[in-house]
């Protein structure tokens, strides 16, 4: 799990690294087998080439002497001459007769209580029942191996007369010299190996990852309302060079759907916004036309009343002019950018200008500070503020028994903060997320603009609106915004 949260970079790093730490133990491995082959055929081979001399040496002895050449005149026949070819050769001698019993040893009298004096049942057996009538024995003892081997000596007719026992000692002294010697060197160049392929690792694991990191840093930076640069990478291998390709066909085709979708929104604004605008204007016509209609169907010059009626005739045509005066004053301050007139002013006191024109003596304004000094636009600030009330207003079913909208202004370290708290019906959860959103409304008037324009003006001047509520108790709007 460890390697999967590992970067492509540090795998391919550290696979170099695993890789010639493989390879330099693999081959410590077979050179350290080829040479303890190496030593065991080589101390096989002395053995049997000692073997081979002795016996040439023996067999000389026996051609030459005067006694009989049996088995029990062997003593006297190599009284001294066992010596001499013993120390000629370099290793001990022992002559035992075919039942096993020691003849005669080149070893010294006092040490021969170190030599067996009888050969074992297996022995003899071994070396009867081998086709070249000749056995060897290992026995290893302080961690030394030591070689014995055994064959029969023959007199001039080739008839077995004695059992010949040569004990060899492998010194692997040399052979360890050499070996200690060979892994030092071989050490030293495994070692400038690996420094060498942690460099090389690392450069090329660099390069490997070069693009790809490109490719991602691109990626991670591409965004569908703005443009998008490609990737140009000159050399790289094949496959790198297909996903580049696929990167910048992605990207052209990311531009085309980002202009088809912006292409696409704005029309659908526009759409949106002229069924608005019909809708909220049909509904003035609406009774402008029944007027109208009455009017026609009523008018009476001679009646005695028709000044009266004139004139709630005109009366409601003007209402309802007023209507679609607001609605296409509504349309138009949503359309339009507030103006970043911002200059120092106490924004305490143009709160309380702002609630002056409420008559409902369930708000109540409550400054944690005499005076708040800010940089915003008067005008702007007072359309916050009204319109957040107007809303809480709303907010407050008319059989509430103790309505009460509070508005505080406070600061903290740079910011100003602005809230209108009410204790209305609250916002249910499915329709707290289109709060902020032009034309949603829950009343049965109004075109839902406000809390969209607030929020607009509010996050021109680098602040926030947020709120929290809680459905049939009330809702606290926050309004945000820096100091200067």
């Amino acid at each position: 799990m460890a390697l999967k949260k590992l970067s492509l970079r540090a795998r391919i790093f550290i696979a170099m690294i695993l890789l010639v730490l493989l390879a330099s133990i693999l081959i410590a491995v077979v050179t350290i087998h080829q040479y303890n082959e190496e030593a065991r055929e080589y101390h096989d081979d002395r053995l049997e080439r000692k073997e081979a001399a002795i016996r040439r040496s023996i067999d000389l002895v026996i051609n030459e002497t005067s006694f009989p050449v049996i088995t029990e005149k062997l003593p006297f026949i190599f009284k001294d001459e066992i010596f001499n070819i013993a120390s000629v050769h370099g290793l001990q001698i022992n002559l035992y007769d075919l039942e096993g019993q020691l003849l005669k040893s080149s070893k010294a009298s006092l040490q021969k209580n170190t030599v067996n004096q009888c050969l074992s049942a297996e022995v003899l057996n071994q070396l009867s029942g081998t086709a070249e009538h000749r056995h060897v024995v290992k026995n290893e003892i302080n961690g030394k191996v030591f070689q014995s081997s055994y064959s029969y000596i023959t007199d001039k007719k080739f008839k077995n007369i004695a059992i010949l026992n040569i004990p060899y000692l492998e010194d692997d002294d040399i052979f360890n010299r050499e070996l200690n010697e060979f892994l030092t060197r071989i050490g030293y160049a495994y070692l400038i190996m690996i420094l060498a392929a942690i460099v090389m690792a690392y450069f090329v694991s660099k390069y490997i990852t070069r693009s790809l990191k490109t490719i991602s840093d691109k990626m991670n930076a591409t965004r569908l309302e703005k443009r998008n640069t490609k990737i140009d990478i000159e050399t790289s291998s094949e496959e790198i060079e297909t996903l580049v390709k696929s990167y910048n066909s992605m990207i052209d085709e990311l531009e085309a759907s980002a202009v088809q979708l912006a292409t696409s929104e704005r029309e659908q604004a526009w759409r949106e916004m002229a069924k608005q605008v019909a809708h909220e204007i049909k509904n003035p016509l609406t009774p402008m036309r029944l007027s109208v209609q009455s009017f026609q169907r009523k008018f009476d010059p001679n009646d005695e009343n028709i000044q009266q009626k004139v004139s709630e005739y005109s009366n409601t045509l003007i209402q309802q002019i007023d209507t679609m005066s607001s609605i296409a004053s509504a349309f138009s301050n949503f359309a339009k950018m507030p103006a970043q007139q911002k200059e120092e002013l106490d924004v305490v006191h143009v709160v309380k200008l702002a609630l002056d024109i409420f008559n409902e003596n369930y708000i109540h304004f409550l400054p944690e500070e005499k005076e708040i000094i800010a940089n915003f636009d008067r005008t702007q600030l007072i359309r916050v503020v009204t319109n957040l009330v107007k809303n809480s207003i709303q907010a407050i079913p008319d059989d509430t028994e103790n309505p009460k909208i509070e508005v505080r202004v406070f600061t903290d370290t740079n910011n100003v903060n602005i809230t209108v708290q009410d204790n209305g019906v609250g916002i249910s959860e499915e329709n707290q997320l289109k709060v902020f959103e032009p034309k949603f409304t829950t009343k049965t008037s109004g075109m839902g603009l406000g809390l969209a324009m607030v929020k607009k003006i509010v996050e021109t001047y680098n602040g926030s609106i947020t709120f929290t509520t809680e459905f049939g108790k009330g809702t606290i709007f926050t309004v945000t915004f820096p100091k200067k």
